[in-house]
């Protein structure tokens, strides 16, 4: 018999039961949902609706079912149809009568949101804490390799020199970033709505506060629908996921570039590379490949919840089901993604003699041979052409900027003299980028102290 039984006999099939149950997966919260029926339990006791010793009854019995659950003495109940009348049917077999007065003046509409709610606020700082650890040893790896110079590309074509250092720390920008947008986030998550009950509130004299203050919260929701009907914050939450996955993404997209053959960039740790079962010689970037990906998986997990809400008439309705298991997949993939990809990035070295030589063929300090001769008074699109000839005849006669001959130089402008080649010495095109955020070694000093100083 359901818990639900009296407009109907309470008896559906087993089909319709498997369908409708969310216990396999929302089990996951079951100490989210009896700590908020602890707090829930001790203002009923606080406002008169339940005796003292009725709530302390109920807060005690529920303890005992929490700690049952933790040690493996008690197991769910797959029969029940949702954690909360798994716990509620536990607790009125072990304390009677009393056990079936907790759920007064509530409903599973704001208690399931109550959960998700604080489940998502859990979740969202161990993700913090996950970034956090990535951006620590992002900003070691960037103050090892400050210095080691290699291209810098746009249009994936040799552009600039930076350092390595300075290309590590975009993707801290990022992260920072990412940590910032989960900040923000988690003001809205931490919003109570238990209290709202079905969708109306209730004719009890509740204090919706005092529970939202023994829980944690900093607010309540102020309107009862839109509480009970609310899934915003899972939503964001998981735009939040996207992003950051986004952003691993593009960065494993790096990682796998730099360790192929054509690059060979970076040489990452054996324990988070893969073999070939026919190719002796391969060693394959799996981890950084599933992270790049599992960030589709994360983007279906929101799309999913945005189709699910988007047609959605005021107040609960049953498909808001299919809210959890999208939020609990997208939880577990990134925090897996994250512990990994961190480990991965630790154990990374760079080749610093390969960039190096890749920088030095792709005529990426063509640019600065360009400024050297504004700086001697030529109009910037006259230096442009010049360098670009000098570039082309370098690349005809097999040569680089850093030793085509000085007389070819002066053939081409008699402003161009033997500083030239310090000029465009590859350590001193990357030095000359003092501006704010460049890529000289003192700037990517700077944003390394900057980041650690976010992070403290």
């Amino acid at each position: 018999m359901k818990l639900w039984a009296g407009r109907t006999d309470g008896v559906t099939s087993r089909l319709a039961d498997d369908f409708n149950s969310s216990l396999p997966f929302d089990s996951r919260m079951y100490v989210q949902d009896i700590t908020g029926s602890q707090a829930h339990a001790a203002m009923l006791g606080s406002c008169g609706i339940l005796t003292q010793e009725e709530a302390d009854t109920l807060i005690e019995g529920l303890q005992g079912i929490l700690e049952d659950l933790n040690s493996g003495k008690l197991a769910f109940n797959m029969d029940c149809e949702d954690i909360h009348m798994f716990v509620e049917q536990e607790l009125t077999q072990r304390l009677g009568d009393v056990g079936k007065k907790l759920h007064t003046a509530r409903s599973r509409n704001d208690q399931v949101a109550l959960d998700l709610r604080l489940y998502l606020r859990n979740q969202t700082d161990e993700i913090t804490s996950l970034i956090r650890g990535l951006l620590e040893v992002l900003t070691e790896k960037a103050q090892t390799y400050k210095a080691a110079i290699l291209p810098g590309y746009t249009h994936m074509q040799r552009a600039q020199p930076v350092t390595f250092g300075h290309h590590l720390m975009a993707y801290a920008m990022m992260l920072l970033r990412d940590l910032d947008r989960l900040s923000d986030c988690r003001k809205r998550i931490n919003i109570s709505p238990i209290g709202s009950c079905a969708l109306a509130g209730t004719t009890y004299h509740t204090d919706r506060v005092m529970e939202a203050n023994l829980l944690g919260f900093d607010d309540v929701c102020r309107n009862s629908m839109d509480g009970v009907s609310d899934r915003d914050f899972c939503i964001e939450f998981l735009s939040c996921l996207a992003v950051l996955m986004m952003h691993l993404s593009r960065f494993s997209e790096e990682v796998i570039l730099w360790c192929s053959w054509e690059f060979r960039f970076v040489e990452l740790s054996d324990a988070y590379t893969t073999g070939s079962s026919i190719m002796p010689q391969k060693k394959n970037p799996d981890m950084a490949e599933l992270v790049r990906g599992k960030t589709g998986r994360v983007y279906g997990d929101l799309m999913g919840l945005l189709t699910t809400m988007k047609g959605l008439p005021l107040a609960y309705n049953k498909d808001m089901q299919e809210d959890k298991e999208g939020v609990f997949d997208a939880c577990d993939t990134v925090q897996m993604c994250l512990k990994v990809f961190t480990e991965m990035l630790r154990g990374m070295q760079a080749k610093e003699e390969n960039m190096l030589l890749a920088a030095q063929k792709g005529f990426i300090n063509a640019t600065d041979l360009a400024d050297y001769l504004v700086r001697k008074g030529l109009p910037f699109r006259s230096a442009y052409k010049i360098s670009g000839a000098i570039v082309a005849d370098c690349m005809a006669k097999d040569l680089v900027l850093e030793t085509y001959p000085l007389e070819d130089y002066r053939a081409r402008s008699t402003l161009i003299e033997s500083d030239v080649y310090q000029a465009v010495d590859l350590k001193t095109c990357v030095e000359k980028r003092i501006s704010l955020g460049g890529t000289g070694i003192a700037s990517v000093e700077n944003q390394i102290a900057f980041v650690k100083s976010k992070l403290n």
